[in-house]
This record gives structure tokens, C-alpha cells and sequence, in this order.
């Protein structure tokens, strides 16, 4: 296991990483953090944990200056499970999605390395990968949403609207329309 890389903050807003001895910037710990590196952030003066602060001032920054990840839909849901009865539920449903999601890319990354270096490439393999990880990824989600009490009931309208769509199959010309 890696050891986690401390970083103090201090009065002046400066990050100083101790394990190098130089000061750092958020982005310097973005980098940290894609690289797997586990850090620390605690205040100079009173030793308070304040790593959750700055992991959240580093996704802050990449959500204004790179390519955001989190839709203004996504952040509004999140804003409203705050405080309620099922803001611990969201809390571990994200991190279990996030964790399934970086767990199904590794796989991915695996099998297609696999793939690539047998002969000839085995695309049945990377089709049973796929319908493996969509099954895996469906009963995450159905059981976690079961769970959940759906605030909206969906309408009937949409229902109709889909039935009718899947109901429609060609039909075969009746006898009479075959033969003039």
C-alpha cells in the first residue's frame, strides 16, 4: 500500500507538500491524484484534516476550466439529497457506481489487451465481455434502486407510447391483396 503524502495548508493559502519539501499547487495534486498517489491535506496550524476541502476545490477547477464530468441536472439531484432522510444512501450508491464503473475499465483494459495479443482477435470474447459487465452493471443498479422510493411515477402516456411503438410488427398481405 502506498503511503499517503501529507500536505499542509497554510495561513497564506499555500499548499506545501512535506515528502518533497516545495510548495504545490491544485493542480499539482490533480496530478498526484491521477497517478494514484494518496494524499493528506491538513491545516498548518491546527492540524485539521481538510483533504475532502481540497479534493473538492480540485474538482471545482476542473469543472470550470477542463471538460466537466458533472451536468447541471447531476449537481441539482445531488443538492437535494443533502440533509434528507436518503443522503447517506446517495452517498455510498455513488461510490459503489463509481468503484463498479473504474472496476468494469480495468476489465475492459485487460480483456482488450488479451484480445489484441492472441491471433487471430477472438470478437466473440469481447461480445460475452461486454454482455458480462451490462449484467453486472443492471443487478448493481436494480439493487440498489429497489432500495430507493422513485419520487416520480412515470406517466401513462409514455407507457402507451411504448407499447405502441414495440406492438408494431409488419404484417403479411391478406390473400386477397397477393393475388390481382
Amino acid at each position: 500500500m502506498t503511503k499517503e503524502r501529507l500536505i499542509k495548508k497554510y495561513a497564506n493559502r499555500r499548499l506545501y507538500d512535506a515528502s518533497i519539501s516545495k510548495h504545490v499547487t491544485l493542480e499539482d495534486i490533480r496530478d498526484l491524484i491521477v497517478k494514484g498517489e494518496k494524499i493528506r491535506v491538513v491545516e498548518d496550524k491546527s492540524g485539521e484534516d481538510i483533504t475532502r476541502l481540497i479534493l473538492l476545490q480540485v474538482i471545482a477547477e476542473q469543472e470550470q476550466f477542463g471538460k466537466p464530468i458533472l451536468t447541471t441536472q447531476l449537481l441539482e439531484s445531488i443538492i437535494r439529497y443533502y440533509g434528507g432522510p436518503m443522503q447517506d444512501f446517495m452517498a455510498r450508491y455513488l461510490e459503489q457506481s463509481v468503484s463498479t464503473f473504474m472496476r468494469q475499465q480495468e476489465s475492459v483494459q485487460q480483456q482488450i489487451s488479451q484480445m489484441l495479443n492472441s491471433t487471430p482477435p477472438p470478437m466473440n470474447a469481447m461480445a460475452e465481455m461486454t454482455r458480462q459487465n451490462m449484467e453486472l452493471w443492471n443487478r448493481m443498479q436494480e439493487s440498489m434502486l429497489a432500495m430507493m422510493v422513485s419520487p416520480r411515477k412515470s406517466r401513462p402516456s409514455d407507457e402507451t407510447e411504448s407499447a405502441d411503438e414495440t406492438d408494431a410488427e409488419p404484417t403479411a398481405p391478406s390473400p386477397r391483396q397477393g393475388s390481382l
